[in-house]
């Protein structure tokens, strides 16, 4: 009996992977059929390397909303990630009993918050902020990257914290034997063992930033226009599609909608496998 049970559940294991597998395989072939000969129609160098969007002329260059997703995810990951990694080390090697049964909560709570409700703390706090402060209109780059490096915190803490915990104590032990400090040992020892968990909670969250539509676009500008400075505004991919593809016709323009979800599907992959191989040179 428990062979048969054993063996209905390799088969159920099986066929979830297998429908996972056909559902990745049904959304590329889905995008590249609709996406690519747009692609090819518009021009390759015309498409990506375009700075004018223009759909009811027909220029449709997406440079300008490729330049901007790269910056606010670029911001998000330079003012989230080693917040993010310090508080896991925290909760995980530093923080109180007594902290951790608030604290941990408080973060699974800041990752179950919709998007909208975060485009509206940084709509109604965030950008007033930055207007203060740095001038402009307050809807820029930097305000969106402020509100994504929020965004990413949860999904990086949680993972990054898990890997930490999953090091064998050990490790820690043998370093407070050999002289090393808390810290030291930490730091030093726990941390960089941890590595791989780090980084998948890293791409975790950059998927996270680079993917987000309805934060940006409340609080990014949507100016399809090349940005001058971190106040500038900006539109990303996701919010050129979100912005669009309702008034878009069945024609060229929502076809090169679709192939703007090809280039951020790819741009994914890429950051993807960038980390990966990073992680099997280092291991």
């Amino acid at each position: 009996m428990r062979k048969y049970s054993e063996k209905a559940m390799e088969l159920v294991f099986m066929a979830s992977a297998t429908v996972s597998i056909i559902a990745v395989a049904v959304i590329c072939i889905f995008l590249f059929s609709k996406g690519a000969p747009a692609i090819f129609e518009i021009g390759v160098l015309d498409f990506l390397g375009g700075t004018v969007w223009k759909p009811l002329e027909g220029q449709f260059g997406i440079f300008p909303m490729i330049v901007g997703s790269i910056y606010v995810t670029a911001g998000a990951i330079i003012l989230g990630v080693p917040v993010a990694i310090l508080c896991a080390v925290f909760m995980a090697k530093f923080c109180s009993d007594r902290l951790y049964r608030f604290l941990k909560p408080a973060i699974d709570l800041l990752a179950g918050i919709p998007s909208i409700v975060y485009g509206f703390f940084g709509l109604m706090v965030v950008v007033p902020m930055v207007r203060e402060f740095f001038g402009g209109s307050g809807k820029s780059i930097l305000t969106a990257s402020i509100l994504l490096a929020i965004m990413i915190l949860p999904t990086i803490i949680g993972v990054t914290e898990s890997a930490i915990r999953a090091v064998p104590e050990s490790y820690y032990e043998g370093a407070l034997a050999l002289g090393a400090t808390h810290e030291r040992s930490v730091f030093f020892t726990t941390l960089p063992a941890a590595k791989s968990g780090v980084l998948a909670g890293v791409v975790l969250g950059i998927g996270r930033a680079i993917g987000e539509t309805m934060a940006v676009v409340m609080i990014a500008g949507n100016q399809a226009t090349l940005p001058n400075g971190l106040t500038s505004g900006i539109r990303t991919m996701t919010a050129n599609i979100v912005l669009e593809m309702g008034y878009a016709s069945d024609g060229i323009h929502r076809n090169a909608l679709i192939a703007t979800a090809v280039v951020l599907f790819v741009f994914i992959l890429i950051i993807n496998l960038s980390l990966s191989l990073l992680k099997r040179r280092d291991d």
